[in-house]
């Protein structure tokens, strides 16, 4: 295996990334001992963002950047768990949920396995809100953003890339003028 290829995995990061899930599972046990705790979801969004960029952009300089094998590597580690938790929901929701709520549960599957239950959510309700806490699949929405990114960066970056003739200056360029916005949205 050449420098180029090199699997790079850097223990500090992952551990900076267990380290940022723990404010937001305090948070949710006990949501008064650490109020900002969800802040977590958004460190551990900067740091898988930071880990995927590097991989997306070393296959670009070294010219070995697959979709498909992108793709695989994140549907291997994603989809057979999320089958799992949509499978308990399911047949939890078919014997101990009212129809109502069981329509509900099956309209919150369908977003999930799409990848918009953060879209579905924004319309519906207020994250907060007791209505929103009895839905089991509540927390797909970060799992949504984070497909979100996974399908668009990658081609985003490729593009950059095509179009700016392989610079390196110019996909940093072309990438923070794009993601400039967004900056100041989430900001």
């Amino acid at each position: 295996m050449d420098n180029n290829n090199k699997k790079i995995w850097r223990k500090d990061i992952t551990g900076l990334r267990a380290w940022a899930v723990v404010p937001v599972l305090v948070f949710h046990a006990f949501p008064n001992l650490l109020p900002g705790g969800f802040y977590g979801v958004d460190i551990f969004f900067v740091i898988s963002g930071y880990l995927i960029s590097g991989i997306i952009f070393r296959g670009l300089l070294s010219n070995t950047f697959s979709f498909k094998d992108f793709y695989a590597k994140r549907i291997k580690r994603i989809l057979p768990n999320l089958i799992l938790v949509f499978f308990v929901v399911f047949v939890l929701g078919w014997f101990f949920a009212s129809k109502n709520e069981f329509w509900r549960i099956g309209g919150n599957i369908s977003h999930s396995a799409l990848f918009y239950q953060n879209l579905s959510l924004m319309k519906e309700s207020d994250y907060f809100e007791v209505l929103s806490q009895n839905n089991p699949l509540l927390h797909i929405w970060s799992l949504s953003i984070e497909e979100q990114f996974y399908i668009l960066f990658p081609v985003l970056c490729f593009l950059i890339w095509k179009v700016g003739k392989h610079s390196r200056r110019g996909l940093g360029v072309l990438l923070g003028l794009l993601l400039y916005p967004l900056l100041l949205y989430v900001a």
